[in-house]
């Protein structure tokens, strides 16, 4: 085979792999210091967070990282933590992947080594600050048009679903009270688990019923908490998480097909099945609302059209409509950890100094001791002076 050259070579690189189509579904068994195999065109933020928080050694994606249709910012997020990206140009598809190979990337080559042979698998070119620049700026300059074809398709698709959104939502039975409550929506969005530690307090002080969407349920385990309700296609949620939950609740298709029932089944878990247009955070929003919340806080749930593209969402009708509905009682949370970041300030400290002081006085003035000691500093002092 003859193999097709780049312009600029690659430096070596050796490792174990882990190959998944979906992302998601690879940082939850990835190692520290294994190479992840993707396909997954334009990186989004929570890809890369997930990445960079399983210390991947390196990412290898069968997909462009960065095509300049819109400002995705994964591939800028892996690079500053110096974590490299090579985008495979040119593939060999009969050698399939599995999980514990190890590739070898030599230039632009990358080799997989298995049971002591060494096979030609892809070339592929290692990205570089200035194609990040490059594309960046081809995302700028798309924004416009980009932004009028997601409008258009919003409106398209509010248009055909209005009247699921007229009419109450099918009933199904329930076994936590939500009426006259607060209830906390969470949704595996940006910042969710900054955010969620950061509105602690609410959560103890006000004890609102928990709603996990999909992944947002694991997000309030690993903080101490225990969904209420776990909402989804349960595609990205933890056994352990749908197991613990009082009320599990499929989001299904308009049409009443629902894959992530199958799931459900071979868990053995009892479910109720809820067929609505539109995402599985809307639905949870609705059904909160329908139940009679007092309020509904949503964290990391989708509100911008860049939020839609990185989940491959062209529009985002059901949302529009949605908060169109629930509004009045609508507060999201998201984004809420980097409103204020805490810092400490010198004056603080002063201050909290001179507080100190105060408890270390009271205490020497009652105390007989510590009165005998100042009685003596004070003879010691007229004695000096007089």
């Amino acid at each position: 085979m003859i193999l097709p050259r780049l312009s600029k070579t690659t430096p070596h690189l050796r490792g174990s792999i882990v190959a998944d189509h979906k992302t998601k579904d690879l940082v939850k068994r990835i190692k520290p210091g294994q190479v992840a195999v993707v396909c997954h065109r334009d990186i989004d933020q929570m890809a890369a967070q997930g990445l960079i928080e399983a210390k991947v050694k390196a990412v290898i994606n069968c997909e462009p990282s960065m095509t300049g249709a819109y400002p995705a910012v994964g591939t800028r997020l892996l690079m500053e933590q110096n974590i490299p990206v090579f985008d495979v140009i040119v593939s060999a598809p009969h050698i399939p992947l599995r999980d514990g190979m190890n590739v070898l990337i030599e230039n632009q080559n990358v080799y997989i080594e298995d049971q002591g042979q060494k096979m030609y698998w892809a070339t592929g070119k290692r990205l570089t600050w200035k194609f990040v620049e490059q594309k960046t700026e081809e995302a700028r300059n798309n924004m416009q048009a980009c932004l009028k074809s997601f409008i258009e398709n919003t409106l398209d698709h509010a248009r055909n679903e209005k009247d699921y959104f007229l009419e109450p939502l099918p009933e199904i039975p329930v076994r936590t009270r939500i009426r006259n409550r607060d209830v906390l929506v969470v949704v595996r969005g940006k910042h969710y688990k900054e955010d969620l530690y950061a509105i602690r307090s609410y959560i103890q002080d006000y004890r609102p019923v928990l709603i996990g969407v999909d992944g947002g349920a694991d997000a309030l385990m690993e903080n101490g908490y225990v969904p209420d309700y776990i909402m989804g296609d349960m595609d990205s949620v933890s056994d352990e998480a749908l197991q613990s939950a009082a009320n599990v609740i499929v989001h299904a298709y308009p049409d009443g097909r629902a894959p992530g029932m199958k799931r459900i089944r071979e868990l053995g878990i009892e479910a109720s099945l809820l067929p609505f247009p539109g995402t599985s955070e809307d639905v949870a929003m609705l059904f909160a609302y329908e139940q009679g919340a007092r309020w509904i806080v949503t964290l990391g749930a989708h509100s911008n059209m860049i939020d839609f593209l990185e989940k491959g969402r062209r529009g985002m009708a059901s949302t529009v409509l949605v908060r169109m509905k629930i509004g009045t009682k609508l507060i999201d949370a998201k984004g809420v950890s980097m409103l204020y970041q805490k810092r400490v300030k010198w004056q603080n400290l002063f201050y909290l100094g001179i507080a100190a002081i105060f408890p270390v006085l009271a205490f020497s003035l009652v105390s007989p001791a510590t009165r005998h000691m100042w009685q003596i500093i004070r003879l010691q002092f007229k004695i000096l002076f007089s």
